[in-house]
C-alpha cells in the first residue's frame, strides 16, 4: 500500500495509544491516511494527530466518536475496533464480574462499534470495518476460557457481518494474531495469578512485535482478506487445528494436565 493510495483515507483507530493499536495508527498515517486516535483518558502531553476520548463501553461516547467523524471529515472509510483487555484463568477460580468486565470490553465494545458506524457506511455504500480478535478466538486453549470465549464471539461476528454487510459495499475483516510484544501484559488482570504468569511470559517472549503486526494488519485489510493471520505461529496453531484435530487436542489436553499439576 502506497501513501498515494491511503492519501485522505479516513481511520478511526480504538485503544489506539499503546500497543497494536499505537502501531496501526503509526502504520496508517505514514502510509498518509488521516487517523482518529481514540482511547480512554486524555492524551499523552506529546501525542500528536486528532485525539478523542472514548470508552467503548459507553454508547453515548460512541454516538460522540460519530459526531466527531461527521463534522470534521463528513465520514469514515476504515473502522478498526482494537481496544481491549487480557485475562485468563481456570473456570472455577474467575469470578463473574471478571468475565463480565471482559466480555463488556473485548466483545460489546466491538459490538458498539459496529452499531455505530454500520448507518454511516450504509449511508455512503462503502467502508470496511476491522475487528481485532486474536488467535485465541480461533484456538481455545485450557485457563483463557474468558478471552477465548470473547474474541471467539468477535470472530462469529465478524463473519456474520461480512455477509450482512457486503450488499452495502462494507467489508468485515477480522485479525487474529498469536502472542506478539506489547504492553499488554502490563494490563493483565484476573484472579487466577498462574494464568496470567504465563500470559505474561507467552506476551513478553514472543518473537513479533506490534509493529511488524500492524505492517501486515494494514497489507491484509488492503487485500480484503476477511480472516488476517499476522504470523507464522499463529498459522501453525490455524491450520494444525484443522488438519491434524488429533495432535491438537493432545497437545491441549496436555496443557491442561500441566495446568491441574
Amino acid at each position: 500500500m502506497t501513501s498515494r493510495t491511503m492519501s485522505g483515507t479516513r481511520v478511526l483507530v480504538t485503544g489506539g495509544s499503546s500497543g497494536l493499536g499505537a502501531a496501526l495508527v503509526a502504520a496508517y498515517r505514514a502510509r498518509g491516511a488521516r487517523v482518529l486516535v481514540t482511547d480512554l483518558g486524555e492524551p499523552a502531553p506529546d501525542a500528536t494527530g486528532d485525539y478523542l476520548t472514548l470508552d467503548v463501553r459507553s454508547d453515548a461516547d460512541w454516538q460522540r466518536a460519530v459526531a466527531w467523524v461527521d463534522e470534521h471529515w463528513g465520514g469514515l472509510d476504515i473502522l478498526v475496533n482494537n481496544a481491549g483487555v487480557a485475562s485468563g484463568g481456570r473456570i472455577d477460580v474467575v469470578p463473574m464480574e471478571e468475565w463480565e468486565w471482559v466480555l463488556d470490553i473485548n466483545l460489546l465494545g466491538v459490538v458498539r462499534g459496529c452499531r455505530a458506524f454500520t448507518p454511516v457506511f450504509k449511508a455512503q455504500r462503502s467502508g470496511q470495518i476491522v475487528n481485532v480478535a486474536s488467535l485465541a478466538g480461533l484456538a481455545h486453549g485450557p485457563g483463557m476460557a474468558t478471552y477465548s470465549a470473547a474474541k471467539a464471539g468477535v470472530v462469529a461476528l465478524s463473519e456474520s457481518l461480512r455477509y450482512e454487510l457486503a450488499p452495502y459495499g462494507i467489508s468485515t475483516s477480522v485479525v487474529c494474531p498469536f502472542f506478539f510484544r506489547t504492553n499488554l501484559a502490563a494490563s493483565l488482570r484476573g484472579s487466577d495469578p498462574s494464568a496470567a504468569e504465563l500470559a505474561a511470559r507467552m506476551i513478553t517472549g514472543a518473537r513479533e512485535d506490534a509493529t511488524a503486526i500492524a505492517e501486515r494488519v494494514v497489507a491484509g485489510v488492503e487485500a480484503g482478506r476477511p480472516l488476517i493471520l499476522t504470523d507464522r505461529d499463529g498459522r501453525v496453531v490455524f491450520w494444525g487445528k484443522r488438519l491434524a484435530r488429533a495432535l491438537y487436542d493432545r497437545q491441549m489436553l496436555a496443557r491442561g494436565a500441566s495446568m491441574a499439576r
